[in-house]
């Protein structure tokens, strides 16, 4: 029987994760394997609260064996998910499959079986992830094409003959009403084989949020493991809990540095550049539009300015991933 390793990372959101545990568990029955919840650092008394419901509730006597580790730093959801794969299944061996889950996303009953059942019969495909929808059960957007230079234009733009111009590099076309290959999805439920992952490797932990996933997926396809998107897995998921994304006042540092960052590692310099200038291009274009209509920017205050500021203050320094120490999980007692 194959093995499942559920890895669900908590920061700062310890009732929610003990919510996203226990829907996890109901759909991991009668599936083998273990559940491992990574605390992030959180220093809010995260950590002790999830040790000790845990315990009490005897997760970590049932047939998951929940454990709680934590990660020693802040290194962003990356590096924090890699510490739960690190820590293996209970006995400390590898799994068949890696399945991450946020922990504000709560699986329906046959939803994690739906995942496995899919990469069980296509051995073929290296990823796959489920149908996200918020509570209300309307659809997330979680399914994307690689980014590139002519979808960074048209995303921007937000127009009409544009987007039809450019509609195959549209980053985030209609949601697929079927289980189909697409090139890249949101890590809110995503599983992986882990013999995919030893061949390629696990997330870049240089990435701290956004674009750790589009990464993975892209190398785990530049070496021949296509990600399906399973519609017949649903997950709900409340989005943003622990990014606070929704109420951002001004684009963060560490996603202009992601974003940089992810075109720099698989396209280079000057992709990167052409990349940015495309957007602001694009943005340009929507801003003069939004004024003459009397509409709303939409993003962010400031967000072309800070991507452009951003992108020429990086020009010059090395974007090439740093040798960081592996870190070593710290079991719960």
């Amino acid at each position: 029987m194959a093995t499942v390793l559920t890895v669900i990372l908590n920061w700062r959101t310890a009732e929610m994760t003990l919510r996203a545990t226990e829907a996890a568990l109901v759909a991991l029955e009668g599936v083998s394997g273990g559940l491992v919840i990574v605390d992030n650092d959180s220093q809010d008394g995260s950590f002790e609260r999830l040790c000790h419901d845990v315990a009490t509730r005897g997760w970590d006597k049932g047939p998951q064996h929940v454990r709680v580790i934590q990660s020693g730093r802040n290194g962003g959801f990356g590096a924090g998910n890699n510490v739960g794969i690190r820590a293996g299944l209970p006995d400390g061996g590898p799994p068949d499959y890696a399945y991450i889950l946020n922990s504000d996303a709560f699986p329906a009953p046959e939803a994690i079986k739906a995942l496995l059942a899919h990469l069980e019969a296509n051995p073929t495909t290296g990823f796959a992830g489920s149908h996200i929808h918020g509570p209300d059960g309307d659809p997330h957007h979680t399914a994307f094409r690689f980014p590139s230079i002519a979808g960074e234009f048209e995303q921007a733009a937000r127009l009409g003959p544009i987007s039809r111009l450019l509609r195959h590099a549209v980053v985030a076309p209609p949601l697929p009403h079927q289980t189909q290959a697409v090139d890249w999805l949101a890590g809110a439920s995503l599983m992986m084989r882990q013999s995919v992952l030893d061949q390629i490797g696990l997330f870049d932990e240089r990435f701290f949020l956004y674009f750790e996933e589009t990464e993975l997926c892209l190398r785990a396809a530049r070496a021949g493991w296509p990600t399906d998107y399973v519609t017949e897995s649903r997950v709900a998921h409340i989005g943003s809990a622990s990014t606070g994304m929704k109420t951002w006042a001004r684009i963060p540092r560490f996603w202009l540095d992601s974003r940089l960052y992810y075109y720099t590692k698989t396209k280079g310099t000057a992709y990167a550049a052409l990349a940015t200038l495309a957007h602001v291009a694009g943005g340009l274009i929507w801003r003069t539009r939004a004024v003459i209509q009397r509409r709303s920017f939409i993003d962010p205050p400031y967000f072309l300015i800070d991507m452009t500021t951003h992108a020429l203050g990086t020009a010059g320094r090395s974007l090439l991933p740093d040798k960081k120490p592996a870190v070593e999980p710290k079991p719960a007692q």
